[in-house]
């Protein structure tokens, strides 16, 4: 991934949280919105984890992370204009590789409680959820309801 990738992962990520449901039920400010955009931007450059992208016809359409414990899904996003065709998927499951090939018997993943599409497509890829509770979000600011998934891989 360039330096020029970098702008655009970012913008794919905050595109793809803009357009989910899951905080249909908060007052999100345009000062949370702006916190928001600004972290995507400089994820790509801050993160001491591995970004992996999606492309299609040389467009980044999505990428999913690495950041932190290496058991562990920091971040699934795609592009709205790309969600439903299996792109979330296939991300999920190259970072699973990837988690197994390190030895790792499990891999954990978490979302925002109500992200009903999230917890759809991590259920597919063989992950439960394992808890459901209050967590300070620190790219946002505000306290959510979140959700811990996990599948075992051995």
């Amino acid at each position: 991934m360039t330096i020029a990738d970098h702008m655009l992962v970012g913008e794919v990520g905050f595109a793809a949280w803009e357009s989910s449901d899951a905080f249909k039920h908060y007052d999100l400010t345009s000062e949370i919105s702006e916190r928001v955009r600004h972290e995507f931007s400089i994820f790509p450059a801050s993160t001491s984890g591995d970004v992996h992208v999606a492309e299609l016809d040389g467009v980044i359409a999505g990428w999913a992370a690495r950041d932190g414990a290496r058991d562990y899904v920091s971040d699934v996003w795609v592009h709205p204009d790309h969600q439903v065709v299996g792109i979330g998927k296939k991300l999920v499951r190259h970072i699973l590789e990837l988690i197994s090939a390190d030895g790792h018997p499990l891999a954990r993943i978490d979302t925002h409680a109500s992200n009903v599409g999230a917890i759809r497509l991590y259920e597919r890829c063989g992950f439960a959820v394992v808890w459901r509770g209050i967590e300070f979000s620190k790219s946002m600011g505000i306290d959510l309801e979140k959700v811990h998934m996990e599948k075992a891989l051995r």
